[in-house]
């Protein structure tokens, strides 16, 4: 139970607050299409991360390393741990800051961001099983609020939702995938726990039930919306006068659950002082995005762009380990999420390159140690 709690935290975060809002303005109703390809694209992607869970330990970078050899999983190790984990926990706590400000009518959304962040890094400085524990809690709670919600408004969904269709084209469906793979993330981190528990495949079976009944149901409900926070709309036709205190707790609960799993999972990944540099990047992003005004939507892009090349990574291992054909379609359909991207594609790119310099000049170096101690 602690597992599924820790997956359903990692793959239902934070992006449920916006990212409805955002795949709408990209495709309109259309974007019901990329929630239900990418809900399809989570199964296989899904079974394959469990399947590397049980039989090899390390996470999406050991299981790169097991197929490809330390110097492939380099750059996967940099892209989550130096970016994807940062930039996915502090966009999330500030959407989740953004929901309570305006659910309590007032509040800076940065600083309720930030204690929500300090929050999620106190609960895993207590350990994983006490981060865990709490989980089943909050995540028991998020889903009946969301089940609640969904089931209210369902009913109210009409025709006239869905016309027109597709004002923005076809292609517009693939942007809104893009957009929408926050939502989707979570596999990737979650895997770096799945050897601290026993049969992480039931845990993956039960979360794909969990978030395709939220998900479906919240890509009908949303759709055509052209509402900045339409959770808090769907929340306020289903609870009436108490809908922002009920908005307040869902989106602290969204943003702290996936938050304190990214943070399990990278602190794993980087040693024994993995939570504590994860603490210092997540500071100085912190202060480079106040004091440039860096956009939400732009932290989002980042981190959403830069984990699809981790789960494209991860995928691929479990091409090569499992020889199997359910990772391949997973891959391809990745892939091509992933072709999506545009220009954050850089991101992950020029981090991928000055991780395989960085081994490469560390290789240099400990090859010449020897032979400058030898010749003094």
């Amino acid at each position: 139970m602690k597992l599924t709690a820790m997956y359903v935290g990692a793959v239902l975060g934070p992006g449920v607050l916006v990212l409805p809002a955002l795949a709408n303005e990209a495709a309109g109703p259309a974007s019901v299409l990329a929630w239900v390809a990418l809900l399809a694209l989570s199964v296989p992607v899904a079974v394959s991360f469990a399947r590397l869970g049980e039989r090899h330990r390390g996470g999406v970078v050991g299981f790169v390393r097991t197929a490809f050899g330390p110097r492939a999983a380099r750059p996967v190790a940099w892209w989550f741990y130096l970016v994807g984990v940062p930039f996915g926990v502090l966009g999330g706590a500030l959407v989740g800051g953004r929901y309570v400000a305006h659910a309590l009518g007032g509040g800076d959304p940065a600083v309720i961001g930030i204690v929500l962040l300090a929050a999620a890094f106190a609960a895993n400085y207590a350990g994983v099983r006490v981060s865990a524990g709490v989980q089943v809690l909050l995540v028991g709670l998020l889903a009946v609020l969301l089940a609640v919600a969904v089931a209210v408004n369902v009913p109210a969904v009409s025709r006239d939702d869905f016309e027109p269709f597709a004002p923005h084209g076809w292609l517009a469906v693939g942007h809104a995938a893009v957009v929408l793979f926050f939502a989707f993330s979570g596999w990737e981190a979650a895997g770096n726990l799945a050897d601290e528990f026993t049969d992480p495949r039931r845990a993956t079976r039960r979360t794909l039930v969990v978030v395709t009944v939220l998900y479906l149901g919240l890509a009908v409900t949303t759709a055509g919306t052209t509402s900045d926070v339409p959770l808090a709309d769907l929340l306020e036709r289903a609870f009436g006068p108490s809908a922002r205190v009920v908005t307040a707790v869902a989106a602290a609960l969204l943003a702290f659950g996936a938050i304190n799993t990214y943070l399990a999972g990278g602190a794993r990944l980087g040693g024994r002082h993995g939570l504590t540099g994860l603490l210092v990047l997540c500071a100085v992003l912190t202060g480079v995005t106040l004091l440039r005004h860096v956009e939400l939507d732009v932290l989002m892009g980042v981190a959403s762009t830069t984990l699809a090349v981790v789960t494209a990574a991860g995928l691929a291992a479990a091409v090569k380990l499992l020889r199997s054909r359910t990772a391949a379609l997973a891959l391809g359909c990745t892939a091509l999420v992933v072709a999506f991207s545009g220009a954050l594609l850089l991101v992950p790119l020029v981090v991928g390159v000055a991780a395989l310099v960085g081994t490469r000049v560390s290789a240099r170096v400990a090859s010449a140690a020897p032979a400058g101690r030898s010749s003094s």
